[in-house]
């Protein structure tokens, strides 16, 4: 797991081509506004998330994020701890996020 500023995790999924957005906020978070073409996996929900996460491709690369960056680095340990070698999160999450937004 990375942790990576706002400014870097944007550069580093621009340039990524086997990148995968995770965004793990609840369902009334999201509906407030989300980073487009996110996969959302509930990390609130315990065994909706662990049985999405097992779904997942290991292969790819995760960029993770919630509303503020505690729930993802949580879910990044989580995904690293099953077999994901490859997890970023957003640090200050989606709170702080001032890219492009899907409402």
């Amino acid at each position: 797991m990375a942790d990576l500023t706002q400014q870097q995790w944007r550069e580093q999924l621009e340039k990524d081509d086997n990148a995968i957005i995770l965004d793990v906020r609840t369902e009334a978070e999201v509906e407030e506004g989300y980073i487009p073409n996110a996969k959302h996996l509930d990390i609130m929900n315990a065994g909706s998330f662990m049985d999405g996460a097992k779904e997942l491709d290991p292969s790819k690369n995760y960029y993770v994020y919630c509303k503020a960056g505690g729930r993802s680095a949580q879910a990044c340990m989580i995904l690293n701890s099953i077999g994901y070698n490859n997890t970023f999160n957003l640090m200050g999450g989606f709170s702080q996020w001032n890219g492009e937004t899907t409402m």
